[in-house]
């Protein structure tokens, strides 16, 4: 598939290119796509940095990438080698004790950061020994306004002052004497479209490999084997361990050593990316969650009923809103999935035991009684025990988010 990104340069006092900021596309056309901050972060990571890596795209010079509040709390930057990448924390982002504590950790952890249209307020004083580097809109900022906060935060001396937005000779000289360290503006550059190939990978699998790591033993060897059924996510872990993110002591020869050497919390924060990168609008992500829900109440209803079968009661609530997700019919994404005969069955609304499950659960979330109680009916259990079953499954997804 193809996939798109833009690199603005940013210049030194000596009109020399040190810098390019990286902004997320998915056209052709050269503006911000319509799409939260946190999936234009996630696809960014995954279609550019566990793809050909940020460095080719900007040349092996330092790249700059936008992080919003719900990345910051995503953790998307523990995706992201230090010795590559500016951190640039957006407006957005509000200087509260959380996020004083989530810069505090990015610091420690040797990332540099940056922050984007700087407005100054004292709320900010604290941050100010974790930041390398700060940009200021001069569209936004006048120059006579900016000149007493470039003059205060000249005492940092570890602190860089970006001008951005230079449309002019006369904003770049203005800039220039100011004192400013760096300039970025359609003065020198507009962003320049870049469009290169990546390999898609197939959500159905990324939901299977989604339940298995919610788990609180989750089997490697199974995981695994999920993986190895798509060459584009086995590409895509790979790439990720060859990142630059983390260490290599030793070489990977198997796509389990791979997941180990990740470890669960990093495997669990690299799932998470994926879901968020998918997202581009909320549905995806609302249905995903739902997904999790009724999978989580089939599983609890087939304890009741059908004993032996609650891994694929769970497998069937979880595929149950995949051609909804993707837009695509479902006897056509179950080609490409190595389901067995009765999970396969119910999904195409052939009636079995994990059908009637299914159908349980779909007539209790849309409150359609009658349907609700020929499928209890048949399953032989009592519709007044489902609210606390489904408050059970409710509690469990969103338990199952927050370790995410």
């Amino acid at each position: 598939m193809a996939v798109f990104v833009a690199r603005q340069a940013v210049f030194n006092r000596r009109q020399q290119v040190v810098a390019y900021e990286l902004l997320f596309r998915d056209s052709l056309q050269n503006s911000f796509p319509d799409v939260s901050e946190s999936t234009a972060t996630a696809r960014l990571i995954m279609e550019n940095q566990l793809n050909l890596g940020t460095r080719h795209i900007t040349s092996g010079k330092k790249a700059l990438i936008n992080i919003g509040p719900e990345s910051l709390k995503l953790d998307l930057c523990a995706f992201l080698p230090t010795n590559d990448v500016v951190i640039e924390l957006l407006e957005t982002i509000e200087p509260t004790d959380e996020n004083y504590e989530y810069c505090r950790e990015l610091f420690h952890n040797n990332y540099k950061l940056a922050l984007d249209d700087f407005v100054y307020q004292p709320e900010w004083d604290r941050f100010l020994k974790l930041i390398r580097l700060i940009k200021f809109d001069v569209q936004q900022t006048p120059f006579e306004e900016l000149a007493p906060i470039v003059h205060k935060l000249k005492k940092y001396q570890k602190i860089k002052l970006l001008a951005e937005k230079l449309e002019t000779a006369d904003d770049y000289e203005k800039a220039h004497k100011m004192g400013f360290d760096f300039f970025q503006g359609y003065f020198f550059a507009k962003p320049k479209m870049i469009q290169h190939r990546d390999i898609d990978y197939n959500y159905a699998l990324v939901l299977s490999i989604y339940a298995q790591v919610m788990r609180p033993d989750p089997d490697i060897s199974e995981i695994a084997g999920l993986f190895s059924l798509d060459t584009a996510l086995a590409y895509k872990l790979l790439r990720l361990i060859n990142s630059g993110v983390f260490p290599i002591k030793s070489k990977i020869g198997s796509l389990k050593q791979a997941l180990v050497y990740l470890g669960h919390e990093r495997l669990k924060k690299f799932v998470s990316l994926i879901i968020t990168a998918h997202s581009a609008q909320s549905k995806p992500a609302e249905l995903t969650r739902l997904c999790v829900v009724r999978a989580r109440f089939c599983e609890l209803i087939a304890q009741r009923v059908a004993k032996q079968q609650t891994g694929e009661a769970f497998l069937t609530g979880l595929f149950s809103l995949l051609d909804a997700i993707l837009d695509q019919p479902m006897e056509k994404l179950l080609d490409r999935l190595p389901f067995p005969d009765e999970i396969h069955a119910a999904l195409m609304q052939e009636k079995n035991i994990l059908y009637y499950i299914l159908e349980t659960v779909k007539a209790y979330e849309t409150g359609s009684w009658w349907a609700l109680e020929q499928a209890v009916a048949y399953l032989s259990i009592e519709s007044a025990d489902l609210p606390k079953i489904y408050e059970n499954a409710v509690n469990w997804s969103d338990s199952c988010r927050q370790n995410l």
